[in-house]
Order: structure tokens, then C-alpha cells, then sequence
């Protein structure tokens, strides 16, 4: 028998909409037809596409713009992941995966801060991890001070959306590990600590960063693979 389409006609009409723009060719900062121009183009009611329409506004592809009505704009890709992100909402199986994609950023990051590091930034890392403790696994989960110090190297890489994103996944990192989703305690105890990576980074070498953060992160790659 063939599949019941269960999608409402908004939900077509709003993917409708983006295809003909996508057709038209049109860019960032291009007005798109008027609603009648839409009503007649896909056939269907002014308030279908009206609904549709203001989907897109809240997605951030699209705003009015006074005496040009509505225009193509670039959309905040991270505030609208922000709007979901809460890590009491979201199932166990999400919060592991949110929890892997910030290990694998923080070590495929490294050449972005090898290039990008500045003397600057070198003495500010200093400044952050002076009073850090040894890397050993009883003292590695200090949220207060993972959050200066990976927030940092978000910073050098001078990736805005990185830097955002970071911002989003910190809260998630850390309510996975009070939660328990993770077995304890890890076998490895001793990790590359906030000053070795510093080090590390003074070289200039990107593979031996993306080395050193690995083993940074070790004890939370057992963790998670412990899980499974």
C-alpha cells in the first residue's frame, strides 16, 4: 500500500517557498514576490502562505524590511539551535551525541589556533591557567575553569559561529557529566593538563595540539565509550 503523506500543506508550501527562491536565484538582502505573487505561483490560500511565510521569519531566512516588504537574510544558525538546547529537555541518546560533537571540535580546532594565536593570546592562556591544578582525573572537571580556558581557545580561532556554538555545548558537557548518563569512574587518571596544552600551543605545532587536546580529553572519551 502506499504511504499516507502526513505533511501539512503549510509544511509543504514552506518548502515550496525556499525551492522557488532557490530557483529565482535569489541572495541575502534580495526581496522576495509579494504574498499574492506566492498565492498564485503555488496555488494554494494567501493565509497558507502568510503562515508559511512567518515560519521562515522565525527560522531568520527572511524579514520585512520597511518599503521593500520581505528579504532574503543569512540566519542565525546558532540562536536557532539555542531555542531547543536545553540539556533537561533533550533524550539521553542527544545529550551523549551533543556530547561527542564537542570532543571531536576541540580537537579537529587545532590548526585553526595554531594559525591564528597571537603573543596576546599566548600570555592571556598563561594568565588562565596559573593556579590550575595537575592533570589528574580527581580535579579535571572544574566547569568554572573549563569554560575560561576552552572559552579562550574558541576565542583564537576567531570562528564566530565556533565561538557561539561553544557557549551552547559548555552547559550540555557539564550536565552530562553530573548526570550519570556516563559510567564512573574513568580508567585513565592522568591527562594532558590546561598548562601542557599551552605549552603545546607555544610550539606551533598543530598535529602535536591536536595530540595533547586528545589526551586532555581522554578521560572523557572513556567515559563515553564505557557507556556504550
Amino acid at each position: 500500500m502506499e504511504k499516507i503523506d502526513t505533511t501539512s500543506l503549510v509544511d509543504k508550501v514552506e518548502k515550496r517557498i525556499i525551492e522557488f527562491l532557490t530557483l529565482k536565484n535569489l541572495k541575502v538582502g534580495d526581496s522576495i514576490p509579494k504574498e499574492l505573487e506566492l498565492t498564485e505561483a503555488l496555488g494554494v490560500s494567501r493565509t497558507v502562505i502568510r503562515e508559511a511565510l512567518l515560519r521562515l521569519r522565525m527560522m531568520g531566512l527572511i524579514e520585512s524590511k520597511k518599503k521593500r516588504g520581505s528579504v532574503i537574510t543569512s540566519p542565525d544558525l546558532i540562536s536557532i539551535i539555542e531555542k531547543s538546547m536545553d540539556p533537561r529537555i533533550l533524550d539521553n541518546n542527544t545529550l551523549k551525541e551533543i556530547f561527542e560533537m564537542r570532543l571531536a571540535l576541540e580537537i579537529g580546532m587545532a590548526d585553526l589556533i595554531i594559525e591564528r594565536v597571537t603573543p596576546k593570546d599566548i600570555k592571556d592562556l598563561r594568565m588562565i591557567v596559573a593556579n590550575d591544578p595537575p592533570g589528574t582525573f580527581d580535579t579535571m572537571f572544574l566547569i568554572e575553569e573549563e569554560i575560561k580556558f576552552h572559552g579562550k581557545l574558541y576565542e583564537i580561532t576567531q570562528n564566530e559561529t565556533l565561538k557561539k556554538f561553544q557557549r551552547l555545548l559548555l552547559p550540555v558537557f557539564n550536565y552530562v557529566h553530573l548526570s550519570g548518563l556516563l559510567k564512573k569512574p574513568a580508567q585513565i587518571k592522568k591527562y594532558a593538563s590546561h598548562k601542557e596544552l599551552v605549552d603545546v600551543i607555544e610550539t606551533g605545532d598543530a598535529e602535536a595540539l591536536r595530540n595533547s587536546m586528545r589526551n586532555h580529553l581522554e578521560n572523557h572519551f572513556s567515559r563515553l565509550f564505557d557507556s556504550d
